[in-house]
């Protein structure tokens, strides 16, 4: 994690843009904010808040082996930070305004083991563990693996507009404007680019890939417990009564589409792991197209002489490892402003 010291810049202050206002935009304009005093800070996207794929996400603390930094340290240390990050959050009495929530969640398999283990997160989460014989049989019939691990939940319907808020109230600024290349910001000091699926055009970035996600958000304010099932089957709580069932992972998919044949499939396969959500009131159905990358970019570069720190490729896992990446970022961000101070005297 970054210190708790506040880094003071010089006299003269220096101008920083944040590309994109996603989960990973959002939390990298408040880590920077919240350790650097005397910088000018504005967040450049085309979308905010519900308009961004963050916002489509069920927003589950769940990383899995396709989440990958430059080495497994790097990986390993990115969600450790996550962690600690949404954690500090739930423990605050701000916890509500920010939509986390914590909850316990069940992951069944049919067919595998391996499904219900999760290396990444077992010496983490409080509490990560097979499941016996009578909680198998909590889903019906035929589960022959379970875990049940404590998580957290960060709903960006919450989360980004609260960010903002203290973004703004802190002095910072939001500019709605499409940024198609870095040669169009020569007036910034350093810039963070936090664009995720559309750093494949900004960085002619072939290693970035759109994974396709659909959902649909249902009304059950009884459920108090996550549960995951075989084939990408999930369903997630949400702070307001209103839980993300899924979904759907196609590679390489472009299609913003709701798709009535993935919708029928995903409720069929929610309602035969969980038969009391047949008939929820369907609030919404959205589709999302997750930046994947292997690895998540986080590194710097100097692109048409502005000073570049990249934070994309997340995949589905933006929400959940967005603190730990941001973290990194800003540290490099930081380094950079140091190093071009340094050369001014």
């Amino acid at each position: 994690m970054i210190g708790s010291e506040t880094i003071i810049m010089g006299k003269e202050s220096p101008k920083i843009a944040v590309l994109g206002a996603g989960v990973v935009g959002s939390t990298v304009a408040k880590i920077l904010q919240e350790q650097v005093r005397n910088v000018d800070i504005t967040i450049i996207a085309d979308n905010f808040r519900e308009e961004t794929v963050s916002a489509v996400a069920a927003g589950i603390f769940r990383p899995s082996t396709s989440f990958r930094g430059a080495t497994a340290e790097i990986t390993k240390r990115w969600i450790n930070n996550s962690w600690y990050f949404w954690q500090d959050i739930l423990k605050s009495s701000e916890s509500a305004q920010a939509g986390v929530i914590s909850f316990g969640t069940y992951i069944f398999s049919k067919e595998n083991y391996h499904n219900t283990r999760n290396h990444l997160i077992e010496d983490l989460v409080p509490i990560y563990r097979a499941v016996d014989e009578n909680e198998l049989k909590i889903c019906g019939e035929g589960w022959k693996y379970g875990s049940y691990f404590n998580t957290v939940k960060i709903g960006c319907d919450n989360y980004l507009p609260w960010v903002e808020r203290s973004f703004v109230a802190n002095g910072g600024k939001v500019v709605q404007k499409y940024i198609n290349s870095f040669s169009s910001l020569p007036e910034y000091d350093l810039v963070f680019n936090c664009t995720g699926l559309g750093a494949k055009y900004l960085c002619n970035d072939h290693d970035l890939v759109p994974i396709r996600g659909q959902i649909f958000k249902v009304k059950a304010p009884w459920l108090k417990t996550a549960f995951y099932g075989d084939y990408d089957t999930y369903i997630i709580p949400g702070h307001d009564g209103v839980a993300t069932l899924g979904g759907v992972r196609q590679y390489n998919s472009y299609n913003r589409d709701v798709c009535k044949y993935d919708a029928a499939a995903i409720m069929e396969r929610c309602v035969q792991l969980l038969p009391a959500l047949k008939n929820a009131e369907v609030v919404a159905q959205k589709v999302g197209l997750r930046p994947h990358r292997v690895p998540v970019r986080v590194e710097r570069e100097i692109i048409d002489r502005v000073k570049v720190v990249h934070c994309y490729g997340h995949g589905g896992y933006g929400v959940t490892c967005a603190p730990g990446t941001a973290i990194d970022a800003v540290n490099i961000g930081l380094d950079l402003l140091r190093s071009n101070s340094k050369s001014k005297l």
